[in-house]
This record gives structure tokens, C-alpha cells and sequence, in this order.
């Protein structure tokens, strides 16, 4: 049972993914099972999806009720260890919002990120300044330090695409009319999308444009996603299932069922293939900065 990261987040997933099956065979509900560990079911639901640290005690008890054989139970409980390893992100634990150090550690694990923006720059392609004036606006009264921490938490992320141990490979598709609205006003939107032109050109990254030109596309109705893909163990399955992020205004989505990959993952493949091309998208990201100098 191999974690395929560092930090916290994929032994979580995999711990709670194993006790699920566990679960599942032994034919209980959540509500059976929560009853039985004298557990609520809000807690069982965070441990099954991820979201939380787990004592080997703990995943003790939950074997012993779902009946699990003794080499499984001991293999679970030293998975249970790995879960509080702690990844660089504890370190602003104080100002990571309520489950979003899962999205952090699974950004941090994978291997590829295919990812659509219709309203904003995405979090891992943008300034400073870019990414101060969206936090302001989504903080109203957070002290200056806290909003600084928050600010260098989101360039931390971004050093994953520069690392020299096998930098994930970013695929975005960019809604055109998000290059065209000057958040924090348009002599800093230019430097963003001077950015943005940079950054396009690692190769690892590949930005491309949905123009205002082009037909009905899946994005329209799906919003803005993010597909995470792993890396692949030694026999050519992933360490971890695909998972599909979205990013609600009151909470997160994290999406892993087979056809709801398959469904997002169609939907990404139409707009990559609608969107102009990589130069293409370059030149207009390159033009619409040179209009607000």
C-alpha cells in the first residue's frame, strides 16, 4: 500500500477508500456502521472521503466491526500512521480553509493537471498582486498578515510547476472573457497576463484560449473544473483514481466514480480540441495585455 506522495493527503484517500470497500462487503450502511463505533455519521463520512487523520486504534475498531481479517487490519493500521505525515502546506494550516489542504495535497501528488477557468485566472498561474486583490475581496475584515500568509501560500503551490523532480504537466483551457476583466485594475492585469504569456511557455504548461468566436461548448454548463491524474505504479495503473475538483462558492466538490471522470474528461477533451492553439492563444493573451498598457 504505497502512499505515491508526500504529506497527508493520498494516504488519507486510500486509507478511507480500503475502509469503504471493508464497509461495503460487510453489507453495513453508514448509519449501521456509525451506530456500532458509537461514531456520528458526519464522522465516518470524513474519514471514508479522506478529509481527516486516523488513529491505528481507530482503524482497529472499524476492522474489528466490518470483520476484517487480521494481516489486513495490521496492513490498515500502519497506513493510519502515514496519514498525519505532514506536508510543506501545514505550515499555513492557520489560514487554509476548511478541507482545502485535500486539494493541496493532491495538487502536490499529481502527475497531470487538465483544468478550465471561465471567470478567473487559475490559482496556479497567478501574481502576487492578482492573487491579493481576489483574497481581499474574499475576506472582508482578515488582517493584512493573515491575507500576506494566504498570498505566499498560493506561490508556494505554484513552485510545483518549476521543480526539478518530475513537475506535473498543466493542460488549461481559459475562458477568453476572463483575460478581458482588469481585476485589480488594468495596469496590473497586464503584468498578470504578461504572466500568464511566461508561464505558457514551460514546457510542461500549455495554455490555450476558448475564443469569444467559438460554438457551444461543455464548459458553459459545467463551469470551471480541475482533472487531477496520478502517477502509474509499476504495472501501469495509477497510485491514485482520477479525481475531478470543483470549486463551489460554499464548498468543494471531489469527484472519483468512473463516469463522472469519463464525463468531465469528454467534456475537457471537446475544449481542448475548440480552443485556438497554443501560439494562437499566446498571441491573444500577448494582445489583450499590450491593450491595457
Amino acid at each position: 500500500m504505497s502512499t505515491g506522495a508526500p504529506g497527508s493527503t493520498v494516504p488519507r484517500r486510500q486509507l478511507g477508500r480500503y475502509l469503504r470497500e471493508l464497509r461495503n462487503k460487510s453489507r453495513l450502511t453508514v448509519r449501521a456502521a456509525a451506530m456500532a463505533l458509537e461514531w456520528s455519521e458526519a464522522k465516518l463520512w470524513r474519514i471514508e472521503t479522506g478529509q481527516t487523520s486516523l488513529r491505528s486504534l481507530d482503524v482497529a475498531a472499524m476492522c474489528n466491526v466490518y470483520g476484517a481479517p487480521a494481516d489486513l487490519t495490521e496492513a490498515l493500521k500502519a497506513l493510519a500512521k502515514e496519514t498525519k505525515a505532514r506536508g510543506w502546506w501545514h505550515a499555513y494550516g492557520d489560514v487554509i480553509s476548511e478541507g482545502f489542504d485535500l486539494y493541496i495535497g493532491l495538487e502536490e501528488a499529481a502527475s497531470q493537471l487538465s483544468w478550465y477557468e471561465s471567470e478567473l485566472i487559475p490559482g496556479l498561474l497567478q501574481t502576487p498582486d492578482y492573487a491579493r486583490t481576489l483574497i481581499e475581496a474574499d475576506n472582508a475584515g482578515v488582517d493584512e498578515q493573515e491575507i500576506e500568509r494566504r498570498v505566499r501560500l498560493r506561490m508556494e503551490r505554484q513552485q510545483s510547476l518549476t521543480r526539478r523532480t518530475a513537475p506535473p504537466t498543466l493542460h488549461v483551457v481559459l475562458n477568453e472573457g476572463l483575460l478581458r476583466r482588469p481585476i485589480g485594475g488594468r495596469k496590473m492585469m497586464a503584468h498578470q497576463l504578461d504572466h500568464l504569456t511566461q508561464v505558457g511557455r514551460l514546457p510542461n504548461v500549455t495554455i490555450k484560449v476558448m475564443s469569444f468566436s467559438a460554438e457551444l461548448h461543455p464548459g458553459v454548463m459545467s463551469g470551471p473544473f480541475v482533472i487531477l491524474r496520478f502517477p502509474l505504479n509499476g504495472d501501469g495503473t495509477p497510485t491514485e483514481p482520477p479525481t475531478i475538483y470543483v470549486d463551489g462558492y460554499t464548498g468543494a466538490l471531489y469527484l472519483d466514480k468512473p463516469n463522472e471522470v469519463e464525463r468531465y474528461s469528454t467534456a475537457f477533451d471537446h475544449m481542448w480540441a475548440s480552443a485556438l492553439n497554443k501560439h494562437e492563444s499566446l498571441d491573444l493573451i500577448s494582445e489583450v495585455a499590450r491593450s491595457y498598457e
